[in-house]
C-alpha cells in the first residue's frame, strides 16, 4: 500500500474519531499561508483552538512538517509544511476535556511550464501545400489549466486546452494542422499558460523561440518544364506499348499459321534437294 493511501486511510480514522460527543464545545481553526503552492515549495500552517486549555494538539499531512512555534497554553502552533508533489490535505486537530475536534484544508500543487519547444514539419512547402507544427512543453499540473497556442508573430492562430486527469503526463504535446497560402516566409512560436488565478494563484506564461516556415512559389517557367517532361514520359511509354503489342501479335500470327514449323522443316532439308 503506497504512503499516500495509508495517509488517506488514516485521515478517514481520525475524522471518525473527531465525530460530535460529550464534552466542553470548542472550534478548531487552520489557516495556510498558501492553497496552492508549488512542487517541492515550503510555507506556513496555523493550527489554533477556541478551547482555553486544550490537552494536545497538531497537524496531521503526508508531507514534511516542521513546529515552528507554539502558544504556552497550547491554544495554536505554527508548522513550516514542505515537499508536497501531489495535491493533497492538512488537517489540524485538538483536544480539549477528553474530546477531539479537526479542521481541513485542500492544498493544491503545481509545476508551470519550464520550456517550450516548436517543431516545423516540413520546414519548407509550397504555396498550397499542407504543414504542421508540433508545440511541446514538460511535465506541467494542474493540466486543466494549461493552454497551448499558436502564435504568428504577435496573433494567435489556435489554442488547445486540456482535461485534468490522475495521471500527469511527462510531455504535453499539441499539434496544429494548416496550409501555406502565402508566398512570404511565416514566424511561428508556441506560447503556454499555466492560469492559476481562479484558484488564488497567478498566471504563467512561456513562449518558445521563433520558427520561420519557407513558402515558395512554383514559377510558370518550372511548370513548363513539368509539364514538358510528363509529356515525354507518356509519349514514350505510348510508343513503347504500340510496339510491343505489334511484336507480340506478329510472334502470335506466326505460331498460329505455322510458317515457323514449315521454314523449320525447309532448313533441315539436303541441299539437293532444295535445288530441286
Amino acid at each position: 500500500m503506497s504512503s499516500f493511501a495509508c495517509w488517506n486511510l488514516s485521515l478517514t480514522l481520525l475524522v471518525l474519531f473527531c465525530s460530535p460527543g460529550s464534552g466542553e464545545a470548542f472550534e478548531v481553526y487552520i489557516q495556510s499561508e498558501k492553497q496552492i503552492v508549488k512542487a517541492t515549495e515550503a510555507w506556513r500552517v496555523n493550527c489554533s483552538t477556541s478551547c482555553a486549555a486544550p490537552e494536545i494538539g497538531g497537524l496531521e499531512t503526508p508531507t514534511n512538517k516542521l513546529m515552528l512555534e507554539e502558544d504556552p497554553h497550547g491554544k495554536w502552533i505554527e508548522f513550516l509544511v514542505s515537499n508536497a508533489t501531489v495535491d493533497t490535505v492538512l488537517l489540524c486537530h485538538f483536544t480539549c476535556s477528553g474530546k477531539q475536534q479537526a479542521e481541513s484544508v485542500n492544498i493544491r500543487v503545481y509545476e508551470p511550464p519550464a520550456q517550450v519547444t516548436l517543431k516545423l514539419q516540413p520546414p519548407r512547402v509550397f504555396m498550397g501545400e499542407a504543414f504542421s507544427i508540433e508545440c511541446k512543453v514538460p511535465s506541467v499540473k494542474p493540466l486543466e489549466s494549461l493552454t497551448l497556442s499558436l502564435l504568428c508573430g504577435r496573433e494567435t492562430l489556435k489554442n488547445q486546452t486540456f482535461g485534468g486527469g490522475e495521471t500527469v503526463p511527462e510531455e504535453v504535446i499539441a499539434i496544429f494542422n494548416s496550409t501555406a497560402l502565402k508566398k512570404d516566409g511565416l514566424n511561428f512560436s508556441c506560447q503556454a499558460e499555466l492560469d492559476l488565478r481562479p484558484h488564488g494563484g497567478s498566471l504563467y506564461r512561456r513562449i518558445s523561440e521563433y520558427q520561420s516556415l519557407e513558402v515558395y512559389e512554383i514559377r510558370q517557367d518550372n511548370q513548363m518544364v513539368i509539364i514538358i517532361v510528363v509529356v515525354s514520359i507518356l509519349l514514350f511509354l505510348f510508343v513503347t506499348s504500340v510496339l510491343l503489342c505489334f511484336i507480340l501479335g506478329q510472334h502470335w500470327h506466326r505460331r498460329r499459321t505455322g510458317t515457323y514449323g514449315v521454314l523449320a522443316a525447309w532448313r533441315r532439308l539436303p541441299r539437293a534437294l532444295r535445288g530441286r
